[in-house]
C-alpha cells in the first residue's frame, strides 16, 4: 500500500497513477436518480452541475453490482476522467470524501477554483461497520448550527453514526408534545458547575430544548450526508431532569430538581410505578417518530438502586415479577422498554451497565468501562460496540500538561496506586493512544464477529463552547477515524508515525473547515 497523498483515514489500497485530473466550473458531474443523495453532496462541496450531454472529462458516480464490500468505493483518477464506484450510497459518499481529501487543503469545504488532483487508483472499505462519535448537549447544550458542523467533519472523516446524547440529570433536550413540561421545566437548571472548579457554581441559569422541525432538519441533514442519527434517552437513572417536572415518577415523589452539580443522582425512575412505564412508551413513541434508526441507546449507566431498595412499589415489583434483587430489577426494567421497542421494529443499544441482573434478549452493549463488558455481552451472542474509556473519552485531557490546557475530566491517582514514571491523574487520554484503539484487542477470536465497531464520546461537563468541543474532538477524531476504518497491519500495530506525518497535512483541512484543533506539538513542530 502506496499513500503519498495524506489521506485519513488510510485507505485499504492506493497506487499513484501518471498524470493529473483538472477540475473546472466546466466538468460535467454525472449521477443516476439511484444516488441522488451523493450526488447533490459531490455537487455542493465540487461546486458542479449534473451534466449527462457535456463531451467533456467528467467525474462520474455510478452505482454498480460487484465484489465491492459494503460502504466500500473504487476511486480511479486519470487525466480524461473520474470514477467513483460502489454498492451502496454509502460507498459513493466516502469515495466522495476522499476526493475532497486530494483537492489542495484550502479547497476542501468548496471547490472555489481550478484543481488539479493527482491521478490515483484507490480501493476501499471499512473494517467496522459501527463508527461513531457522540455529542453530549445536555451538560452543555449547542445549538443546530454546530450539531450540523459536528455531523460534517463526521462525514468527513467516514464516520456513519451520529450519537445525539439527548437526555440528563442536568437538562432535557427534545420536547415531547404528550409532556409538555420536559420543555418548561426539565430544559433548564438554576446553575452551573465552573470548568475550573466543579465544586464551585456560577450562579446563572441555564438550558435550552431543540424545536421537532429542528430535530427532523439535523436528522434530514445527517442523512443527506450518509450519516445515521441515534438518539439516546437516557433511563433508569441519569433522570432527575425528568422528575423535576413529574415528579410522580420517582420513588419519594417529591422535592426534585433539575441537577446543577455533575456526577450520578440517587433519585431514579421508580420501577414499581406503571406511570413510568406509560411516560416511557409515549416518550419513545415520538422519539421514533423523529429518528428512523435501526437502534435506540437507552443509557442503562450509573443507576443507583437505593431508592428501589426503600420504594415499597420497587419491592412489590421485584415479589410479583419473581426478581432476586434490584440488579434482576433493572434488567427487567429495560427488558421492559427493550420489548416495547421491539414491538415497533427498533433494537435497544446500552452501557454495559445494562448486563447487570441479566442481559435483554437482542439488545447491544457498548461498553464504556472498559472491554469487559463488551467481552461479556459478546459470549453471551449479544452485538457489541467497544467505547472504552481508555482510550475513546474525548472529554479527558490530552496531555499532562494540565496548566496550559483547558479544563476537562480529570481524577488524581492516590499516591500508593501511581506507577513511577506514569501520569499523576486519571483522565489523560493523548493522541497516540486513541490512534492505537482496536475494538477487537483482548477479545476471543470466536467472539470478535459480535462487535460491531467502536465510538468516541464527548461528555461536556467541561465544554462550555464550541470551540472547546472542536479542541476536545480534533485531531483525536482524525485518529479514531483511522481505527476504525482501516485496516490493520499484518504484523504489528498501526504505524504512529506515518499517521503523524498525514496529518501534518490533513491539519490545514480542519483549518480550511474552520476547525478549532488541538495542535499536536508533541509530535509536530
Amino acid at each position: 500500500m502506496t499513500n503519498t497523498f495524506n489521506l485519513i483515514p488510510e485507505p485499504v489500497s492506493v497506487t499513484a497513477q501518471t498524470g493529473s485530473f483538472k477540475i473546472t466550473d466546466s466538468t460535467p458531474l454525472i449521477f443516476g436518480d439511484d444516488c441522488q443523495k451523493a450526488g447533490a453532496f459531490a455537487a455542493t462541496v465540487l461546486n458542479l452541475k449534473q451534466d449527462d450531454a457535456s463531451d467533456n472529462p467528467a467525474i462520474a458516480l455510478n452505482l454498480v453490482d460487484g465484489d465491492i464490500p459494503a460502504e466500500g468505493y473504487t476511486l480511479t483518477v486519470a487525466p480524461n476522467g473520474v470514477t467513483v464506484e460502489a454498492n451502496d450510497e454509502g460507498g459513493l459518499f466516502h469515495g466522495i470524501q476522499t476526493l475532497r481529501q486530494l483537492l489542495p487543503a484550502g479547497q476542501v469545504a468548496e471547490r472555489t477554483a481550478d484543481a488539479k488532483i493527482p491521478a490515483v487508483t484507490i480501493d476501499d472499505y471499512p473494517k467496522f461497520k459501527w463508527r461513531a462519535m457522540h455529542l453530549d448537549v445536555c451538560r452543555h447544550f449547542f445549538d443546530v448550527t454546530f450539531v450540523k458542523k459536528y455531523i460534517d467533519l463526521l462525514a468527513f472523516h467516514k464516520m456513519n453514526i451520529f450519537h445525539w446524547h439527548l437526555t440528563e440529570d442536568q437538562g432535557w433536550r427534545m420536547p415531547i408534545d404528550a409532556y409538555p413540561k420536559l420543555a418548561e421545566v426539565s430544559a433548564w437548571r438554576e446553575s452551573t458547575p465552573l470548568p475550573e472548579n466543579r465544586h464551585e457554581q456560577d450562579g446563572k441559569p441555564y438550558g435550552g430544548i431543540y424545536t421537532k422541525d429542528e430535530i427532523r432538519e439535523v436528522v434530514a441533514y445527517a442523512d443527506s450526508l450518509g450519516i445515521t442519527v441515534l438518539p439516546e434517552i437516557e433511563l433508569p437513572g441519569h433522570t432527575i431532569a425528568v422528575l423535576a417536572a413529574y415528579p410522580e415518577l420517582g420513588c419519594v415523589g417529591e422535592g426534585y430538581k433539575v441537577r446543577t452539580e455533575w456526577g450520578i443522582e440517587d433519585d431514579v425512575f421508580c420501577a414499581g410505578n406503571d406511570q413510568v412505564f406509560e411516560f416511557l412508551e409515549k416518550v419513545f413513541d415520538e422519539v421514533l417518530d423523529l429518528f428512523p434508526s435501526e437502534y435506540i441507546h437507552i443509557g442503562g449507566d450509573e443507576c443507583p438502586k437505593v431508592r428501589w431498595e426503600s420504594c415499597d412499589k420497587c419491592q412489590a415489583r421485584i415479589k410479583a415479577e419473581g426478581l432476586e434483587n434490584e440488579e434482576a430489577l433493572q434488567s427487567w426494567f429495560i427488558s421492559k422498554v427493550g420489548n416495547y421497542l421491539a414491538s415497533k421494529g427498533r433494537k435497544i443499544i446500552g452501557w454495559d451497565e445494562i448486563l447487570e441482573g441479566g442481559l435483554p434478549a437482542g439488545a447491544a452493549v457498548a461498553s464504556w468501562r472498559g472491554i469487559e463488558g463488551g467481552v461479556e455481552a459478546a459470549s453471551l451472542g449479544h452485538k457489541v460496540v467497544m467505547s472504552p474509556v481508555t482510550h475513546c473519552y474525548f472529554d479527558y485531557y490530552q496531555s499532562p500538561d494540565r496548566e496550559n490546557e483547558p479544563p476537562a475530566f480529570w481524577w488524581p491517582i492516590p499516591e500508593e496506586q501511581r506507577v513511577p514514571g506514569g501520569p499523576e491523574f486519571w483522565g489523560l487520554i493523548p493522541l497516540e493512544r486513541t490512534y492505537t484503539f482496536d475494538p477487537h484487542d483482548g477479545v476471543p477470536e470466536g467472539f470478535q464477529n459480535m462487535v460491531m465497531g467502536g465510538q468516541s464520546n464527548l461528555w461536556t461537563e467541561y465544554v462550555p463552547t464550541t470551540s472547546q468541543a472542536e479542541y476536545q474532538t480534533y485531531p483525536r477524531g482524525s485518529a479514531i477515524s483511522e481505527a476504525l476504518w482501516s485496516p490493520m497491519p499484518a504484523k504489528g500495530g498501526r504505524d504512529f508515525d506515518a499517521f503523524v506525518g498525514r496529518l501534518a497535512h490533513h491539519l490545514k483541512r480542519l483549518e480550511a473547515l474552520g476547525v478549532n484543533y488541538r495542535h499536536p506539538k508533541e509530535h509536530l513542530s
